[in-house]
């Protein structure tokens, strides 16, 4: 029995080698973690149960015969996080490169089966060169595999993929469906065709950090939400993340203990908008005074700056805050953050998250180029997601709300349940300066004329008042009770139920 023993030990510390001690002092000097190690930082200490150490693949074309490593190039397996369970697979670079083969798509189908079967969240360490091209359409079957998992999956369980090295040509896809997406500075890199490709079909010259590397996805594409300076880093804030969501879309979001009196007064609020329309304030001192603790995860910060996504938690429950920032583009909305907002809030509401939305917007940007790229679709996919949601959704108006944008930044028209407003808000058609220019366009030669209209409009309009009579806001509070409106709002909202119309599925503006 002890010989026995001691082989299957034996046998689990060579699959634990993965390539080989060459190539892990490799990935070392990388400054990366191996798949194991990754897994060690991101469960709790002791928690990881592996599936399918012994899997190897079946090819024996181009001598594959010779070249089987056991797990495959992925570690799969389940363990916890905080003590919540939570399904993982990492994959190993030091096996053929962490190429993906029929069986390493098996390995990690398997554990996506079992996520969806008990309700669970997956996170994806990639870290592969993609296809392994000796299996040929075998391999790219692995692929859709796991794509078809992924979308089945959607809004069904929390999805996470950190990008760790490279994740090429198809690898791409998986992550790209998935609900967030973290990234390793000068170590991590996606694109669909490599630099060389690229030099070959468009004769441009590239980097491959410069093609598919952390800043060009945080700050350009928006496809990864976040970058990190390294693995440690990045497996720290997805734990971060993972304690805001819920398991799955039949559960609710965990309530964590917490320390801060939900009816704080917050007194430096009453200054925080300045005495000009013109000047901006930095919207992130409001979220910081609202949350717990001034706790707030931010999500997608360097992409789409004029609009800030992210969780913060309110008498320690998660809620999803959407905030216009008037240091970046006067926090006007256009095509980069309607996408932003839109699928952040659609994420929120298919994971019963509630919606804070805190407005100062003056309108959507002008433009050719925002016009040309399609401004008035991508608007229409922040007003679809806020009109579709059935989360409690609450709104505060801290100043300007102009136009077409007040409606589609969760307004009562769209389904919000409270909206609040400050004293200092304006919600109007459009400011009064413009405002002026049109309805008294014959008087614009008299420039004092002008003014006493546009000071006229300011005190008639420029206000929350009108809205206010007309019951689109529920109340105008003053700035430094809004932690106190805002957490008594959504306490009093924890058992709305919505049902919305039967279909099929929608059919919003992508």
């Amino acid at each position: 029995m002890r010989a026995v023993l001691e082989q299957l030990e034996a046998r689990r510390s060579e699959a634990r080698l993965g390539g080989g001690q060459k190539r892990i002092d490799a990935q070392h000097a990388k400054g990366k973690l191996t798949a194991r190690e990754r897994i060690d930082v991101l469960l709790d200490e002791g928690s990881f149960e592996e599936f399918d150490m012994y899997v190897t693949h079946r090819t024996t074309e181009f001598g594959m015969a010779e070249q089987k490593v056991a797990g495959d190039g992925v570690v799969t397996g389940w363990g916890t996080i905080n003590g919540r369970l939570v399904y993982v697979f990492s994959q190993d670079f030091t096996v053929l490169g962490g190429s993906l083969s029929e069986t390493h798509a098996q390995k990690i189908c398997k554990i996506m089966d079992m996520a969806m079967r008990n309700g669970a969240p997956v996170i994806g360490l990639n870290d592969s060169g993609g296809a392994r091209i000796q299996e040929g359409v075998a391999s790219l079957a692995g692929y859709a595999d796991v794509f078809k998992r992924n979308v089945d999956a959607s809004g069904v369980v929390p999805q996470i993929s950190v990008i760790m090295g490279p994740c090429a040509g198809g690898a791409v896809y998986s992550p790209a469906m998935t609900d967030f997406i973290f990234m390793v500075r000068d170590s991590s890199y996606m694109f669909v065709t490599g630099p060389d490709v690229v030099k070959t079909v468009t004769n441009e010259i590239v980097t491959a950090e410069e093609l598919g590397g952390a800043r060009t996805h945080t700050s350009k594409s928006s496809v990864a939400d976040g970058a990190y300076e390294n693995d440690i880093e990045a497996l720290e804030q997805v734990r971060l993340l993972f304690d805001f969501l819920p398991l799955n879309n039949r559960e609710k979001p965990p309530v964590r203990p917490f320390h801060d009196d939900p009816a704080r007064l917050e007194k430096r609020l009453d200054t925080l908008i300045p005495d000009s329309a013109a000047k901006p304030y930095d919207m992130k001192e409001l979220i910081l005074a609202i949350a717990d603790e001034g706790d707030f995860f931010e999500i997608q910060e360097a992409f789409a700056r004029n609009i800030i996504t992210g969780f913060m938690r309110i008498e320690g429950q998660s809620v999803g805050v959407v905030a216009n920032q008037p240091m970046v583009l006067a926090g006007c909305l256009d095509i980069d953050s309607s996408r932003k907002a839109a699928r952040f809030v659609r994420f929120c509401d298919a994971f019963s998250i509630p919606i804070l939305t805190l407005v100062d917007v003056p309108g959507f940007l002008p433009g050719t180029a925002q016009e040309y790229g399609g401004v008035i679709k991508h608007g229409a996919k922040l007003l679809f997601a806020y009109s579709q949601a059935t989360v409690p959704m609450v709104t505060l108006i801290t100043r300007k709300a102009y136009g077409g944008a007040y409606d589609v930044m969760a307004s009562k028209h769209i389904g919000a349940d409270i909206n609040y407003a400050w004293p200092t808000a304006e919600i109007a058609v459009m400011g009064a300066k413009g405002a002026t220019e049109i309805l008294y366009r014959s008087e614009l030669g008299d420039a004092e004329k002008i003014a006493a209209r546009t000071k006229e409009y300011e005190e008639r309009f420029a206000n929350p008042f009108v809205a206010a009579e007309r019951g689109f806001i529920d109340e105008v509070i003053m700035p430094h009770s809004s932690r106190r409106r805002i957490a008594r709002a959504f306490a009093a909202l924890r058992g709305k139920k919505l049902d919305a119309p039967w279909k099929k599925h929608d059919t919003i503006p992508l």
